[in-house]
């Protein structure tokens, strides 16, 4: 425990530099700004600003992106509640009671518990992966390369069967990340394959250029093609604060929902949709005010998923920095941030770079408190926000995205790429393809075929070695029970209706 505390203390020696909270400070507003805008999420916004990473130290950036991460999470809630359009599907939730709070002249009350009951479950997360990243990576250090072929499987199979309608659409988005992942040198033999005699192609596709085609570009494309002609009609805003009652009903929901959220953004299988679902249904059918519920809008509806949103956004670090896997579509574009820098998220990076990842994490508790200071003022701010017309407000982002891509490598043939997969991603979701499956799959593939011929190098070529180990064949189970469960499940639900 003292290792622990002395090592954070440390972070914070580091994360509280001048420059240092200076980038918290812009990742933070920024972040909030960016999610107050409908339909921009933090995953759009840190695969806008990622060709950064070639400009700025490494500590100062991953600190940026946390607080984009973060602040954008927060701003989310602030477009559900006025427009009843959640920025992020984790938002969505929130939109059910607090815009109808808002309709009922409640709306300060609702964004009030919103802000604070991000700052709870943020910063008790943040606690939480204080004390538990450490030990799932000191066990992390024992696995082999079976163990952690496995662990991506998992992580494969879990983002293309959970995201998205249709497992079928799942995979074949996962496939279509897989292909482009393989395109280039073989990792291990130096080879040259699948570039179609096209030279650019050999060093590999940039992930960073796939994420911005398919989240910025897409997203652009897709608002101009489909929403363009729709128009959001604004609450009025009353004073930012809660009464004592509202105190007394939200602190409750607050704490249920932290407890709620963690463990779903810990697990490969996570995602914040689930749990503040979840959260939803019990504060439902623990209040003392259902008439509220879906009529004027209780804040307990508001206060719990917000909290649970924000426990499994804080959480999704822990696989992240422990494992190296991401269990979300920004902590996917996280980790192609790090690898930007030669740093490969796993178990060994407590000890190989032990001032970042505490940096990292005491730049967490810092910006909460940020958040809450920036959230709660400025309430007013965001909402002016929400005027930018969106013609405007998408040119930009397509001349911001054209400028990054174009500055990793200074090459045209990057910008013809990254609008094709900007007018893929546009077909995707048109045909309610999940995205996420392609950018886990570009980056964990190459990563999972190396432990793939390892774990086969070790095993004499027999693959009867994915299952010998105990902790190899537990994984194997999982990844059974994750694509047979869910069927098993709707075949008795559809033979007992």
């Amino acid at each position: 425990m003292g290792d622990l505390w002395m090592s954070l203390m440390g972070g914070f020696a580091t994360a509280a530099t001048p420059i240092n909270l200076l980038w918290a400070f812009v990742g933070c507003a920024l972040g909030t700004a960016i999610g107050v805008l409908p339909g921009l999420g933090p995953a759009v916004t840190v695969a806008m600003l990622l060709p950064i990473t070639s400009q700025v130290d490494v500590t100062a950036s991953m600190i940026f992106f946390a607080g984009i991460y973060y602040g954008a999470m927060y701003g989310g809630s602030t477009t559900s509640i006025l427009l009843n359009t959640p920025g992020e599907t984790g938002t969505m939730v929130t939109a059910l009671e607090g815009f109808k709070m808002a309709k009922s002249g409640r709306a300060g009350a609702a964004l009030a518990t919103a802000a604070i009951g991000s700052f709870v479950a943020g910063t008790l997360a943040t606690v939480l992966v204080t004390l538990f990243a450490p030990v799932v990576a000191d066990f992390a250090v024992q696995l082999g390369p079976p163990e952690y072929f496995l662990l991506m499987v998992l992580a494969f199979t879990t983002v293309s069967a959970v995201l998205g309608k249709s497992t079928l659409r799942g995979m074949t988005a996962l496939f279509i990340g897989l292909a482009l992942g393989l395109i280039g040198l073989d990792q291990i033999t130096g080879q040259v394959r699948y570039t179609g005699g096209v030279p650019e192609f050999i060093d590999g596709i940039e992930v960073v250029l796939i994420a911005v085609g398919l989240f910025a570009v897409g997203e652009c494309f897709y608002t101009a093609l489909y929403e363009g002609r729709t128009r959001a009609d604004m609450n009025r805003l009353t004073r930012v604060h809660m009464t004592r009652q509202e105190w007394r009903r939200s602190w409750p929901a607050w704490l249920r929902g932290t407890a709620m959220g963690f463990p779903f953004g810990t697990i490969p299988a996570g995602g914040s949709e689930i749990p503040t679902f979840l959260s939803y249904g019990v504060e439902r059918k623990l209040s003392k005010h259902k008439e509220e519920f879906g009529t004027t809008g209780a804040i307990e509806g508001v206060a719990g998923p917000e909290a649970a949103n924000n426990a499994a956004v804080t959480a999704t670090l822990v696989p992240l920095l422990t494992l190296g896997i991401p269990t979300s579509v920004t902590a996917a574009i996280l980790l192609s941030a790090f690898q930007n820098y030669g740093i490969n998220p796993g178990p060994q990076l407590f000890q190989t770079s032990s001032t970042l990842v505490w940096a990292l994490i005491a730049s967490l508790y810092i910006g909460n408190v940020m958040l809450l200071v920036l959230n709660l003022p400025l309430v007013g701010l965001w909402v002016k926000l929400l005027r930018v017309p969106r013609p405007q407000l998408y040119a930009g982002i397509l001349i911001f995205a054209t400028v990054g891509v174009y500055g990793m490598r200074q090459s045209a043939f990057d910008l013809y790429l990254m609008y094709l997969v900007g007018l893929l991603g546009v077909v995707l979701r048109r045909f309610d393809f999940p995205t996420a499956p392609i950018v886990v799959g570009m980056i964990l593939g190459p990563l999972a075929e190396a432990q793939m011929r390892n774990g086969l190098s070790i095993g004499e070529g027999r693959w009867s070695v994915f299952v010998e180990r105990p902790m190899s064949a537990f994984l194997v189970a999982v990844i059974v029970s994750v694509l047979v469960l869910p069927r098993v499940w709707r075949w008795v639900a559809a033979r007992r209706r």
